[in-house]
């Protein structure tokens, strides 16, 4: 069945949408249950489930919409008690489209496979949104995080309830997992949030650039879902009075966009709450009670995701019971890896009390790109990778005659000896990474199968630096750093980097980036582990003009795992613009800028290349 969500919150739909057939294993089937991998230990009880509905009232009196699917046996629920996994959405639990119901369940078979394997699953409307009363006060606001502690309880509570609790879901409903462990709740015992922004200040205003286009585009959709698409009336309300009386309530909710429009600083405070969203509303910022819930966690992650870099960080900055995958995925997609089993996996370990290894295995499996000759997953105890080791790419004079850009620059792991060098560049708005694109990717645009286009026409816009084709193979797993010497004819600017994968054909293939404003390139340390990469505090305070003369701007670019091949060109691209992703104010005439890659201010990116590729 297809999800008639809006475009801008599709991704929802999609990000459910693996493709599983579940199967009970046979008798005498060895047990097998490693990563991907599940057999024997678990078997399919139940072939359907039976769904209802209901109102559930928080502690302030506020009734959320529920749909609770129980495990069935020829169309009749069990009696049994199970454990429950439940999501906290903001895409609306259910909803007709054209007399025919759509839930989450429809559009799910990972989601049917654990029905399957007797899990009572429930999906929540947050407060303010589809069914549910109240308002929406913004993302992750205090009342919806103690309602995600009043729902698990009460999901414990249950006569059908074994009181194990565990959570599901990507993006907003990963975050609500995060937001939820930091409240404690008792019998919330594991969690499997996917592809969660935990950092939204470091989504909406990377390097402090407003993201417009995932702003608005995302706010609108959340708009049309509260305005114009129904959710479906729960089981207690016949004639659909109480949805009426619920979307009534909704006509109150803030606006996405612009809440975030008038917080362009880590530490601005809310107009209206008075309190600074992005640290209050982040799983950052709750770091240390997610770390004291002891609630087991496995996070999901994508090389291509929008919250790449959140992912790892957050496994690094905790000691609970856990363990990380990364893979080749946007915010979307979902190949290379059965989901569904390493949920169950993961559920019947710890709701369920099998003894299946998942907990004794090797904690994080990654994926590397751009190796068709081997299995791409890998496996580490640690991150970033204990056997990386840091080099320095310098930018240098060209031509490398591998491109018409605006320099032709080469890049080599050779440190400059020229004691003046720079390449001028007049700043091109018109500049872009395209669009879909990893941002995009993250409101639904792009869908399950988009990849980046050739890079090249993009690229002869900006100024390039690529290296000479590579005599061997060379890996790159990690967090690529950027060191870039600048100054310009205007007060600030937009500086975008971005790292590329360059065939002997000539086409280019996009493998990450990063970006930082000039007037935001104060480095602090950060109020947690941050994995030795530069942190931007990005306070008010801290912004500063370009004073006239050459600047250090350094920044982190998004984490990858790529196997360059021999013979292949590495290319970085600098541009000042990237207009169908990010708000940069435009400047008449546009400035001149210089970047610099002299003696003494050498421009480089340092990669961290694995040895022994």
């Amino acid at each position: 069945m297809k999800a008639s969500i809006p475009g801008a919150v599709a991704c929802l739909a999609v990000v459910f949408a693996a493709a599983w057939s579940s199967v009970a294993p046979a008798a005498d089937e060895s047990r097998v249950s490693k990563f991907g991998e599940y057999s024997g230990y678990s078997k399919a009880l139940y072939d359907g489930w039976v769904r209802t509905s209901q109102y559930v009232t928080m502690r302030d009196g506020t009734k959320l919409a529920v749909d609770i699917f129980h495990p069935a046996t020829n169309g009749k629920a069990t009696t049994d008690r199970l454990p429950v996994i439940w999501t906290h959405t903001r895409y609306q639990r259910s909803h007709s489209r054209d007399g025919k119901l759509d839930t989450i369940v429809d559009r799910s078979p990972r989601l049917q496979l654990l029905l399957h394997h007797g899990y009572v699953v429930a999906v929540v409307d947050v407060r303010g949104s589809g069914a549910s009363f109240g308002t929406w006060e913004g993302s992750f606001s205090p009342k919806e995080t103690r309602d995600a502690y009043d729902l698990t309880e009460w999901f414990a509570a249950q006569p059908w309830s074994t009181g194990k609790i565990g959570m599901f879901g990507p993006s907003y409903l990963g975050t609500t997992q995060y937001m939820a462990a930091s409240q404690a709740p008792p019998h919330l015992k594991a969690i499997f949030p996917q592809k969660a922004p935990c950092d939204r200040y470091a989504l909406l205003y990377p390097g402090g650039i407003f993201r417009n286009d995932f702003s608005t585009a995302w706010g609108k959709g959340v708009y049309e879902l509260d305005s114009h698409l129904r959710a479906s009336r729960v089981d207690e309300d016949p004639s659909g009075q109480l949805l009426e009386a619920a979307v009534k309530e909704h006509q109150d909710n803030r606006g996405a966009l612009e809440m975030t429009i008038a917080s362009p600083f880590r530490d601005s405070l809310d107009p209206k709450t008075k309190e600074p969203t992005w640290l209050a509303r982040s799983t950052f910022g709750h770091l240390d009670e997610i770390k004291k819930s002891k609630i087991a966690i496995y996070h999901l992650g994508g090389w291509l995701d929008c919250n790449s870099r959140d992912t790892v960080v957050v496994y690094n900055n905790l000691d609970n019971p856990q363990k990380m995958v990364i893979g080749p995925w946007t915010h979307q997609q979902d190949h290379e890896l059965d989901f569904g089993v390493e949920h169950l996996r993961w559920f019947d370990y710890w709701l369920k009390g099998v003894d299946n290894g998942v907990m004794k295995e090797t904690p994080i499996h990654y994926y590397t790109l751009g190796n068709p000759k081997a299995p791409g997953w890998r496996a580490t105890a640690q991150w970033p990778l204990r056997n990386q080791q840091p080099t320095a790419y310098y930018l240098h004079a060209g031509p490398t005659k591998s491109i018409k850009s605006a320099n032709d620059g080469a890049l080599a792991p050779v440190a400059p000896a020229e004691p003046v060098a720079s390449d001028t560049y007049t700043v091109d708005y018109t500049t872009t990474s395209g669009r879909p694109s990893r941002w995009s990717s993250g409101y639904g645009l792009g869908g399950k199968e988009f990849n980046y286009p050739d890079m090249k026409p993009m690229d002869e816009k900006g100024l390039t630096y690529s290296t000479e084709p590579l005599a061997a193979d060379l890996e790159v797993t990690g967090h690529p750093v950027m060191h870039l010497w600048v100054s310009s004819s205007a007060k600030d600017g937009d500086f975008f980097a971005r790292l590329e994968d360059v065939e002997p054909s000539g086409v280019s293939h996009y493998v990450t980036e990063g970006c930082l404003r000039a007037s935001n390139r104060a480095l602090h340390n950060a109020p947690y582990q941050y994995l030795g990469l530069p942190y931007h505090r990005s306070y008010a305070a801290d912004a500063a003009s370009l004073p006239g003369e050459p600047v250090e701007l350094v920044f982190d670019l998004q984490p990858t795992s790529i196997l360059f091949h021999k013979g292949h060109r590495i290319r970085l691209t600098i541009t000042c613009a990237d207009k169908d992703n990010t708000l940069t104010p435009e400047v008449s005439p546009a400035p001149k800028v210089e970047v610099h890659r002299a003696k003494q201010r050498g421009s480089y990116v340092v990669l961290p290349v694995i040895p022994g590729t």
